[in-house]
């Protein structure tokens, strides 16, 4: 006879939920700055002094703060993805036959709605792996766009902290302006513009992703029963057991 246990598994460091978080309400801040630059979607009060109605310079301060603490914390994601001690996430998205045969069950446990598992969920699995994977693509291209956008702001080729960091970024990003012309499929002559559409159409999959995220996570809870949705509070979960009585 044997009896169901539940053994603790750790699976997020406090360093890991903290970047979690901090994410989190990054990206808050930046869809919200972000649809407002796109389209202002309230004002001030008509009473108010008009020095204090930069509410478009505050939306935008806000949305390059948030940017450039999503470049801090990208730098140490992808530091971990590689070097990290914890796990080895870079390990998943091989496409080597085992990981292939996991990532499978693992979407047919999702569509089958719990009815077939046969895969470890102990640790994180290659199907998870892949999807952070994508976000994370995801969220350099916004990067990357958005610098893009902000140094066309540096005209002059001039910064607070010298000439270097302008022709460093045209350095980096403009590669942007002509692929985001072909992702829009213009017949015109690549422009700054493409960069705007390209980067605003990203967010909404980014979007879509954390709608995703979430509606799996909650998931993941509710069909495993193993505290999926506590990892990123308290850093583990608990796994089944089955144990001789």
């Amino acid at each position: 006879m044997s009896k169901t246990e539940y053994k603790q598994v750790k699976r997020m460091t406090p360093a890991m939920r903290i970047i979690h978080w901090v994410n989190v309400f990054s990206m808050i801040v930046a869809v919200t700055t972000g649809l407002y630059i796109a389209h202002p979607y309230y004002q001030t009060f008509i009473a108010d002094g008009a020095v204090d109605k930069y509410v478009m310079a505050w939306n935008r301060w806000g949305h390059f703060m948030v940017a450039i603490i999503f470049d801090v914390t990208s730098i140490i994601i992808a530091y971990l993805f590689f070097f990290s001690r914890f796990e080895k996430p870079w390990k998943k998205v091989i496409p080597t036959g085992k990981n292939i045969k996991e990532f499978t069950e693992v979407l047919l446990n999702l569509v089958t709605l719990n009815r077939r598992k046969k895969f470890d969920s102990t640790h994180s699995d290659s199907f998870n792996s892949v999807y952070f994977l994508i976000f994370h693509l995801l969220l350099a291209w916004m990067l990357l766009t958005g610098l893009q956008l902000y140094v066309h702001g540096l005209a002059s080729g001039e910064s607070s902290i010298g000439t270097w960091w302008p022709w460093m970024l045209h350095l980096v990003t403009d590669w942007t302006v002509p692929v985001s012309s072909l992702i829009n499929g213009s017949t015109a002559i690549p422009s700054l513009m493409d960069v705007r559409i390209v980067h605003h159409y990203t967010m909404w999959l980014v979007i879509v992703w954390v709608v995703f995220h979430i509606y799996y996570q909650v998931w993941r809870t509710i069909f495993w029963k193993e505290g999926d949705i506590a990892i990123v509070i308290g850093g583990s979960k608990f796994v089944k057991e089955e144990k001789e009585a």
